[in-house]
């Protein structure tokens, strides 16, 4: 089974809502960003989202902005990329690998090859920021035929008829962007993500993970209770790029604790409630 298939499956198995860590790869080098991801699992992190270097990231705020710069400056590829995910799976064969990028380093690697190299470096799923739903099916197809998951993302802004074109074929999870704009540009107001994440759940039964502007774990626990898993990025960018990986860590770690009140990260308390598919508030 496909790892974040089998992750997302536990995850409903223990009644709770999972963690999602963004980093973005090779930040601030190959090695520093090796040691930091084989460390995620243990801290807490459910599933790793790996952000692909690219120079023109439009729809990242500031903070993510600059990992591309360092990461590029360090000479992060496509190519180190993955292989940066296989030097993982030689400690760490379970944690799911989202691999969060823009569709142009993927053409310009090859749609098809990059989907074939990414699952053989063991990368479980894609996810493509500007790939528009028009334009999806090719790179799903070749997605799905590698074995791996192409993530759809959708807004507070999108109305029911672009909710049901997008969610159509979604496969792995689904993102829902808690706020307009970009990445880390505002804080989001979960109750307000809640009203729009029960929305989206009317057009899919896939998981729903909430993201963009979840800076504090208070926030993500709140924002659990509405959503399947709780994405957090920028936050931890940041963490890492001015305190370095024990810190990242530590941050990790204190998220992880928001949605597993009651014991350490590792296990599986309840945050909220999924029913038939369908989180529900905690009573």
């Amino acid at each position: 089974m496909n790892r974040l298939d089998a992750t997302l499956s536990r995850l409903r198995d223990q009644n709770r809502s999972g963690l999602v860590c963004y980093f973005m790869a090779g930040d601030p080098d190959f090695d520093t960003s090796a040691k930091l991801l084989a460390q995620l699992g243990a801290a807490g992190a459910d599933v790793i989202e790996l952000g692909l270097p690219f120079s023109d990231p439009v729809a990242d705020g500031p903070s993510i902005q600059n990992a591309h710069l360092r990461a590029r400056a360090a000479g992060q590829t496509s190519a180190r990329t993955l292989a940066l995910v296989a030097e993982l799976r030689k400690t760490d064969s379970a944690t799911p690998v989202v691999l969060m990028g823009y569709v142009n380093p993927v053409m310009q690697y090859g749609d098809k090859q990059f989907m074939t190299d990414a699952a053989a470096a063991g990368a479980d799923a894609l996810l493509l920021l500007d790939l528009p739903v028009e334009h999806a099916a090719p790179y799903r197809a070749a997605a799905l035929a590698a074995g791996l998951r192409l993530i759809v993302m959708t807004a507070p802004t999108s109305d029911d008829a672009r909710l049901a074109e997008i969610l159509r074929d979604a496969s792995g999870f689904v993102y829902h962007t808690t706020i307009t704009g970009t990445t880390g540009a505002a804080s989001c107001a979960p109750e307000q993500a809640g009203a729009a994440i029960a929305r989206t759940r009317r057009h899919t039964r896939a998981p729903i993970a909430a993201g963009f502007g979840v800076r504090r774990p208070a926030q993500a626990r709140a924002l659990a209770e509405h959503a399947d898993l709780v994405v957090v990025g920028s936050q931890l960018v940041e963490t890492l790029a001015s305190e370095g990986v024990d810190a990242a860590l530590r941050a990790v770690r204190a998220f992880a604790e928001a949605l597993r009140p009651n014991e350490t990260a590792g296990a599986g308390a309840a945050v909220g409630k999924v029913i038939g598919g369908k989180r529900q508030p905690r009573s």
